[in-house]
């Protein structure tokens, strides 16, 4: 484990090489991210029958959204005259916090991992929930009505829908016994839990992108009703940490959906010879494509239609999710 290469160094080494394989993982993060933004235009112009960024970086537009993010670096930062200027500059790097902090505890690979937690799975729900009040923060201190309808809506939903989130993964620890995320991944060495705990996949998935602030969840910042929602007032490099965090939690959520459900970097029987970064890698993939996939395809909610989805779908899937991983457990395990 990594955690063990930082633990056997001592002194000034020691936070030498912690920052050093901490700036790896934010500079890959934000590769991610860079080239996510430019997969997803090409996907949706694709399915649109459009081209799809194809001028700056060559035919393919391989620098497009380089080009963006110079473009928002360079725009002029406003604050509104009558918003609340501190928590205004803070709500951005609240909610992207989070999002990155989530990251230690993923295990990408056997050795590949920052931080081994016991409970790896509970600190990634209960870190993730905090970028919560940076959206709202961000909606109230805007001073607009706008943004913070926008915030009210974001709140509502991210509370919502983590509750059948979180019950979803029950299964899941009742079938591995245990929080811990490495524990998770061997316990699907012969069958991933997508076979064994197919409602809390389900529900899990759809939750996620609930969660995630995607279509056809993204009514927080709908802007066919509220221009932009939480975000309206942001501009340049604060807009885009908005943006950044949606993106870093869809690298984490994906991540995390793999290790839970898909057998993480477990290969398929008769393919052990692959590597189990490349494994975690084409399982993540695939999922990332389909929450795009989805984007494209689907119209966006009521605001009536998201609430009593979560509260009377979701969260009665999720709790017979449980009843029926215990009978599938106790009688076939």
């Amino acid at each position: 484990m990594m955690e063990d290469l930082l633990y056997a160094q001592p002194g000034w080494t020691h936070v030498a090489i912690f920052f050093a394989l901490g700036a790896a993982l934010l500079m890959t993060v934000l590769g991610f991210v860079t080239y996510a933004i430019l997969a997803e235009r090409k996907v949706l112009g694709f399915m649109q029958m459009r081209t799809g960024p194809n001028r700056v970086g060559g035919r393919f537009g391989l620098l497009q959204t380089v080009a963006d993010v110079f473009k928002l670096l360079i725009k002029e930062d406003t604050i509104p005259k009558l918003a609340d200027r501190p928590l205004f500059i803070l709500a951005p790097v609240i909610a992207f916090a989070p999002a990155f902090m989530v990251l230690a505890t993923i295990p990408f690979s056997e050795n590949l991992q920052f931080a081994d937690l016991s409970v790896g799975l509970l600190y990634y729900v209960a870190v993730s929930g905090l970028s919560t009040i940076g959206i709202l923060m961000g909606g109230w201190a805007s001073n607009n009505k706008y943004s913070l309808l926008g915030g009210m809506r974001a709140a509502a939903q991210m509370i919502s829908y983590e509750i059948p989130l979180v019950i979803s993964v029950v299964g899941v620890i009742l079938f591995a016994g245990s929080l811990n995320l490495n524990d998770i991944v061997r316990g699907q060495e012969n069958i991933a839990y997508i076979f064994l705990t197919p409602i809390g996949f389900f529900v899990f998935l759809i939750s996620s992108i609930a969660e995630l602030n995607r279509t056809p969840f993204d009514l927080p910042e709908a802007e066919s009703e509220l221009v932009a929602g939480y975000h309206v007032e942001y501009s340049g490099f604060r807009w885009a940490f908005f943006m950044l965090t949606e993106y870093v939690y869809l690298f984490a959520m994906a991540s995390l959906t793999t290790v839970l459900f898909l057998g993480g970097w477990n290969p398929i029987p008769f393919l052990g010879f692959i590597p189990g970064a490349l494994w975690f890698g084409v399982k993540f993939s695939i999922v990332v494509f389909f929450m795009i996939w989805i984007r494209g395809t689907l119209p966006r909610l009521r605001a009536d239609q998201l609430m009593g989805f979560a509260w009377k779908v979701l969260l009665p899937l999720a709790l017979l999710n449980i009843f029926v991983s215990a009978a599938v457990k106790e009688l076939f395990l």
